[in-house]
């Protein structure tokens, strides 16, 4: 592996699970829906700002802008608040990550379901299986069952996996059917965070009222969330779509959990228990089993 793309690599899992802990650091401030409309707002009028002065800022017709906004709504407001509101009802940031780390293995056993012609063979089937017994080993060791908040509160993050996976199973159509031009990535990001952006507003106005300690540390996890992970992990990202191939680029995802892990044990002192690398082992073990799906169509 060349040496650029090593660097890439390792600031693109740096940088997006750094995401968890930008939330953990920026949620005492204000509430989940407004830290996500904060959020957007900015990288909306960042973006809007980047084409005006690449003079490429235009309304495409609602055929091409509404998949995205759709695909925005599901992968950035619904995984991003589910993830908030679990780490707000106390759920560590890397155990959030090993439950949304679901999300491929959901994508890639469903894709058939949805996309014709891609139909997922067992190991792909035995490897969500195994996945989602993964999460259950660890979460079941660190919930409290006579605890509504608790049980509640790990069962969030299974929002994020359904909103990205939906967001994920709607790309992959369009890619395969063609129905549409395809947006230029910068466009494509401006009409997802646009629609990010409006679908939060409501919530956060009357849920929270918009509440916000403009706090130098919150300005601080704001700005990191919007400029390094939003825009610096997105763009790293497309960077690698187009030096390796697809599947390799989806596999990083796979080391969300145990880097989640590490940083938060860094920033917070999340203590790591055995039952969570039981968990993450169960997770990768059906990791594995979902890649052979290329050696055995």
């Amino acid at each position: 592996m060349k040496r650029t793309t090593l660097i890439l690599i390792t600031g693109f899992v740096l940088l997006w699970n750094s995401g968890f802990i930008g939330a953990v650091y920026g949620l005492p401030y204000t509430g989940p829906f407004t830290l996500v409309f904060w959020r957007y707002l900015a990288l909306t009028l960042v973006i809007v700002l980047y084409l005006l002065l690449r003079q490429r800022f235009r309304w495409v017709s609602w055929n091409l802008a509404a998949p995205h906004m759709l695909i925005g709504i599901l992968a950035h407001g619904l995984w991003l608040t589910c993830v908030l509101l679990a780490l707000d009802y106390q759920v560590p940031a890397g155990i959030v990550a090993l439950i949304v780390a679901l999300q491929p293995l959901a994508t890639g056993a469903l894709s058939g379901v949805v996309v014709g012609g891609e139909q997922a063979n067992w190991y792909q089937w035995l490897g969500l299986v195994l996945g989602f017994l993964g999460v259950v080993i660890t979460v079941a060791f660190r919930i409290d069952f006579g605890s509504y908040s608790s049980i509640f509160g790990y069962l969030i993050p299974l929002g994020s996996v359904i909103g990205m996976t939906g967001a994920s199973l709607i790309q992959r159509r369009m890619e395969v059917e063609k129905r549409s031009k395809k947006l230029p990535v910068d466009l494509a990001l401006f009409y997802q965070s646009l629609a990010t952006t409006l679908a939060l507003v409501l919530p956060a106005i009357f849920i929270e009222k918009l509440a916000t300690q403009w706090e130098a540390e919150f300005i601080y996890a704001m700005i990191w969330l919007t400029l390094a992970v939003s825009l610096g992990a997105y763009v790293l990202l497309w960077l690698l779509i187009e030096r390796i191939e697809a599947t390799r680029v989806a596999s990083l995802f796979y080391l969300g959990p145990p880097v989640t892990m590490f940083m938060a044990w860094l920033a917070f002192g999340d203590k790591i228990q055995p039952m969570d690398m039981v968990g993450l082992a169960v997770v990768f073990m059906g990791v594995y089993l979902s890649q052979l799906k290329a050696k055995n169509p």
